[in-house]
């Protein structure tokens, strides 16, 4: 039996920084297969200057949410209130890179969009115009609800994180039994739904060199991991850890694991991202809305050269369309 197309969003993000330039060298991209439609959420002055300049086409027609989803790149046009330049950030521009999400995410919630992708914004700027931000993660949090866990893919390599974006130095207290099982729970539950096992084994890691080297290096280990992984395990939960960071990233461990629980971002992100930067996906689990992103950011200096990679961009619309589609089967 056919499956009817998904109708997916785009949030465009930052636009003096790379993500016109990506969609508009993905709907150009002759070997991509678009998995449905795909809404993007831009100013369309912005993305006919960003064309222009790429020699790129832009005919895309402007989004019609009361018709049945279809196959194709649509349009929907938001205006950024400032003229935007390729690579210059301006704060005056930040409302308007919020107000994309914004929609896009409402969308999601009243089921207009079936999932939602976002390309990268630049976080420092928003903070320049005096609106508090912390990251995607936390913003998509605070709009729809949830209680989100940030997780990249990279092929069969999953990484999630029991923190996310904090200074090393308020990691440790970060970290308290509260805070791992509401994480476990939710990584445990999205491996469920997603590969389909009843029981996904899942690497936690240490927090410090060694796993604490029996507390000789810390014991937070001891204190708060391990306990919290015993409970849970007497529950069922298939718990490998707290392991080493420095050699849970191996063959002999990753064979036979579905998901890898780091600590703190810079724990986990580096390995990943060095085994699939380029074609790895930012995934947020917890929330009540499908979200997917790219694995970098604005990279301003590229923005308007034509030398941006769309790979990432293009796994991450892959994989909300195979989510999407699992949870409306």
């Amino acid at each position: 039996m056919p499956v009817a197309p998904v109708r997916l969003v785009v949030s465009s993000g930052e636009p003096a920084g790379i993500g016109p330039d990506l969609l508009l060298a993905l709907a150009a991209d002759p070997i991509f297969q678009l998995p449905g439609e795909l809404v993007v959420l831009g100013d369309r002055a912005v993305f006919t200057a960003r064309a222009e300049a790429l020699g790129l086409p832009f005919d895309w027609p402007e989004a019609d949410l009361d018709a049945a989803a279809s196959t194709g790149f649509r349009f929907r046009h938001l205006p950024a209130p400032a003229a935007v330049t390729p690579g210059r950030l301006d704060p005056a521009n930040a409302r308007h890179v919020l107000d994309l999400l914004d929609h896009a995410a409402d969308g999601c919630r009243s089921g207009d969009y079936a999932a939602l992708v976002t390309a990268p914004l630049h976080k420092g700027v928003i903070n320049d115009a005096g609106i508090p931000f912390t990251g995607h993660t936390e913003y998509l949090a605070d709009r729809v609800g949830g209680t989100p866990v940030m997780m990249l893919v990279a092929g069969g390599l999953r990484v999630a994180l029991a923190t996310t974006h904090l200074p090393l130095a308020d990691v440790p207290q970060a970290i308290t039994s509260k805070v791992l099982t509401t994480v476990i729970e939710t990584l445990h539950a999205a491996m469920v739904d997603w590969l389909g096992k009843p029981q996904p084994r899942l690497l936690v890691a240490g927090l410090n060199p060694h796993a604490g080297e029996s507390g000789h290096l810390g014991d937070e280990e001891i204190r708060v991991i391990g306990p919290t992984l015993e409970t849970l395990r007497a529950r069922g939960l298939q718990l490998i850890g707290p392991l080493p960071a420095d050699t849970l990233f191996t063959p002999r461990h990753l064979d036979h694991a579905d998901a890898v629980l780091a600590m703190y971002h810079d724990q986990g992100l580096p390995v990943l991202k060095y085994a699939g930067f380029g074609r790895a996906v930012n995934v947020t689990l917890g929330l009540p809305i499908i979200r997917t992103s790219v694995d970098h950011g604005t990279a301003l200096d590229l923005a308007g050269s034509g030398r941006a990679e769309h790979g990432s961009l293009a796994a991450a619309i892959e994989l909300a369309a195979e989510l999407a589609m699992r949870q409306a089967a």
